[in-house]
């Protein structure tokens, strides 16, 4: 009986299965309850907010690139994924037309090893552009966007080291796009 009865103070109930009355408010006088509804509530009280969508300052926009490009094909899913700005087939339907001038990918050893094997390889990932109206007044002059990643090879992962080098590629794209896009975003169209 004693024992049932330590078992039962111990969980918390009344032996009828039942919680006891204290012990449902103990959670909420454990200092950590309060420290954490003091940040739930002041990050609330400050106005923070995600990062939403910024809108691009013209409504439709041409882009002018080889069409199996995939920056280009990236770039218009995430022009039209922002909202508020179509992707137009021909340049006199457009406000702004982005001309994209050169995409280019290269590799270039930056160390040897032993045996003159390759121990290090640097990426370069470079996109030019230019953003221009109708008119053909320019918004952006051409601009080169360069991103650069070293990374590492080994001989004897061959595989694994060329799988490395075209994660590295996307994700240099990927970063490229965005970076284009910001400077969409920030773009002051003249009058």
């Amino acid at each position: 009986m004693k024992a049932q009865s330590r078992r039962q103070e111990a969980e918390g109930t009344d032996g009828h299965g039942a919680r006891a009355a204290g012990s449902v408010f103990s959670f909420f006088l454990h200092p950590s309850a309060f420290i954490l509804a003091a940040t739930v509530f002041l990050v609330a009280a400050c106005g923070f907010q995600l990062r939403g969508a910024t809108p691009m300052p013209f409504n439709s926009i041409y882009v002018q690139a080889a069409p199996t490009s995939p920056f280009a094909i990236q770039l218009k899913r995430m022009v039209q994924a922002g909202g508020g700005t179509r992707i137009v087939e021909r340049p006199e339907q457009a406000e702004v037309i982005l001309q994209v001038l050169n995409e280019l990918q290269e590799k270039q050893v930056l160390s040897l090893g032993g045996g003159g094997r390759v121990r290090e390889f640097q990426l370069r990932y470079r996109v030019a552009f230019r953003l221009t109206d109708v008119k053909n007044r320019e918004h952006i002059p051409k601009t080169e966007i360069v991103l650069r990643r070293d990374f590492t090879f080994n001989d004897e992962q061959v595989l694994a080291k060329e799988a490395e080098e075209a994660l590295l590629l996307r994700d240099m794209r990927n970063d490229a796009v965005q970076q284009l896009v910001r400077r969409l975003q920030l773009t002051r169209l003249q009058s």
